[in-house]
């Protein structure tokens, strides 16, 4: 069984910058894909960065340039360096992993993490 445990997330203020992490636990699993969702109150879920095993990585374009994702796959860790945050990053973070067992893929989520940025 897969498990994600995220780290970081809190207050900062605008142009400041935080980071977070998350690490898929378990065994008996393939990682193929790790990475971060968002999601603000009445809006819906959207991507923000997502790593790929095979070194790919994939970003929305809101936050291109201002946000880096960088990944471990030994230790099946992901980071995201969040630079120049802005109010409107304000959400929930949710960590997310497409995993192999066996032949069939599926989608964990993690608890999700608040990230607050004020003006």
């Amino acid at each position: 069984q897969v498990q994600l445990v995220e780290s970081g997330g809190g207050l900062v203020q605008a142009g400041q910058s935080m980071r977070l992490s998350c690490t898929a636990s378990g065994g008996g699993f393939r990682l193929n894909t790790l990475g971060w969702f968002r999601q603000a109150p009445g809006k819906q879920r959207e991507l923000v960065a997502l790593y790929s095993t095979s070194g790919t990585t994939n970003y929305a374009d809101s936050v291109k340039g201002r946000f880096t994702i960088s990944g471990d796959n030994a230790k099946k860790t992901v980071w995201l360096e969040m630079d120049s945050l802005k109010p409107e990053d304000t959400a929930v973070y949710l960590c997310a992993a497409e995993v192999v067992v066996g032949s069939v893929a599926s989608n964990t989520w993690g608890q999700g993490t608040q990230v607050t940025v004020s003006s």
